[in-house]
Order: structure tokens, then C-alpha cells, then sequence
């Protein structure tokens, strides 16, 4: 078997939920494939105490317990990765997780996740990181689902696991769609329930087709997300159609 594109070590005191998630679906497949490989740690492991306690209660008093910095600093240092490489907090205190972050990661040969639980780290164990992300404005039990929303977005980026690179072309915030959201997509049977497919898609006029969907993707743009349309790659016929959609409010 080749040697693996890109491995994804993850720091976790639950591996049973990222090695689940890891050997199912286009992820697995990958995996299986010898294109990714996702290992976890667990640094229950390199407690020295024999209760391995990974937490203990915050300097200056407050609710809860905090991730000791000596078990993972530990955990990180056993594992074997190229210098340099990513180290990802997650946490809701990061930057924004963005499609720009996935296809940047999936260029590493090595991306390392460290999991928090409880209420946090301790300061110092941000000193590991090269990169602390959030998934969103709330707050989560643990890291492991941030973690597997990383690894998914970006395992997919990376050449071979995803296998129709026209279909990761066209999707919404990849380069190939312009930085808008996708269109509607539809499949048999034309009709289902008093709900048809567009009649354009069924015409084998592929050019218009196109401009159709490229309609549908800045009009879903425009509708839901008018944000993304600051940095999207427009043309003048694009512009022009958006007018018309401004006009028609």
C-alpha cells in the first residue's frame, strides 16, 4: 500500500468517537485506499498518576475542570509528524473554520487536532498550536465532533478520496463555483408529488443548462448568504442578473 497523502493525528480522551466516524463513508474509503490515514491518542496515556487524571480544578477558583498541560504536551511530543506541521485547537475562541482553511490543510502531509473537554485547557497548552479554530458561534460538550468536521472537509480536498473532482469542483465555496453556494440539483423521477424538475434540465441544451445553474447559484447566493458576494468571482452577464434580482425586491 502507497504511503499515505496526508495523516490526521487527533488528541482525544474519546477515540472511539473519531475511529468510528473515520472508517465509514467517503472518509473510510479514503482510509481503506491508503490515500489518508487518521490515527488518535488518547492522553489518558501519559498520566503519571496512577488515577491518570487529565484535568484538575482552575487557579483562583470557578465551576468545573481544566485539561492539564502535562499529559499532552506529552501525547503531542510521542507522536511522529513532519516538523512544522499543523497543530489545530478547536475551540469556540478560534477563527472561523472557512473552505480556504480545508484546502490549505489538505496540502500538509501531517495535521494534528487536539480535542478540549471540560471548561477548556490550560493556557499553556495553546502554546502548541499553530492554528485554534471554532465550527461556529456556540459552544459543544467536546472538540471530536469539531475535530471530524475538520478532518471531513478536508480528507475530501485531498486528490483521490473524493473521486469526481468535477462534482468537488462545482460545489458550494470551492474555487471551481466562483465562492457561491450550489444550486438546486435534482434526479428521477421528474415528477414526485406534484413537483417537477425544471424543464430546462431535462432539454439537452447544456449551455443553457449552464447559465441556468449558474443563475440558481448566485440567486441562493443572493438570497441566503449576500455576504459571499463581496469576494465571488463575477462576470458582467453575473452582475447583470443580480441587478435584475435587487430590482425585483
Amino acid at each position: 500500500m502507497e504511503t499515505p497523502r496526508l495523516i490526521f493525528n487527533v488528541i482525544t480522551l474519546f477515540p472511539d468517537l473519531i475511529d468510528g466516524y473515520c472508517n465509514t463513508s467517503i472518509v473510510g474509503r479514503g482510509a481503506k485506499a491508503g490515500l489518508i490515514k487518521c490515527l488518535s491518542h488518547n492522553p489518558r496515556e501519559f498520566c503519571q498518576d496512577k488515577y491518570r487524571r487529565v484535568d484538575d480544578t482552575p487557579y483562583g477558583g470557578g465551576a468545573g475542570m481544566v485539561l492539564k498541560p502535562e499529559p499532552i504536551f506529552a501525547c503531542l511530543e510521542s507522536i511522529e509528524r513532519e516538523p512544522g506541521s499543523p497543530v489545530i485547537i478547536t475551540s469556540p475562541q478560534g477563527k472561523p473554520f472557512k473552505q480556504a482553511d480545508a484546502e490549505k490543510f489538505a496540502q500538509a502531509k501531517n495535521l494534528t487536532i487536539i480535542c478540549g473537554h471540560y471548561e477548556g485547557f490550560d493556557e499553556r497548552i495553546h502554546s502548541l498550536a499553530s492554528h485554534e479554530i471554532s465550527i461556529g458561534d456556540f459552544v459543544l460538550t467536546g472538540g471530536e465532533l469539531a475535530a471530524l468536521v475538520v478532518i471531513d472537509a478536508v480528507a475530501r480536498l485531498v486528490p483521490g478520496v473524493l473521486g469526481q473532482s468535477l462534482s468537488l469542483h462545482q460545489e458550494s465555496f470551492n474555487e471551481g463555483n466562483s465562492g457561491l453556494l450550489e444550486g438546486p440539483q435534482y434526479t428521477k423521477p421528474p415528477i414526485f408529488r406534484d413537483m417537477e424538475v425544471p424543464e430546462i434540465l431535462r432539454s439537452g441544451d447544456h449551455k443553457k443548462i449552464n447559465r441556468w445553474r449558474r443563475e440558481q447559484a448566485l440567486r441562493r447566493t443572493f438570497e441566503r448568504r449576500p455576504d459571499l458576494l463581496e469576494s465571488a468571482s463575477l462576470n458582467e452577464t453575473d452582475k447583470a442578473f443580480l441587478r435584475k434580482l435587487q430590482e425585483e425586491l
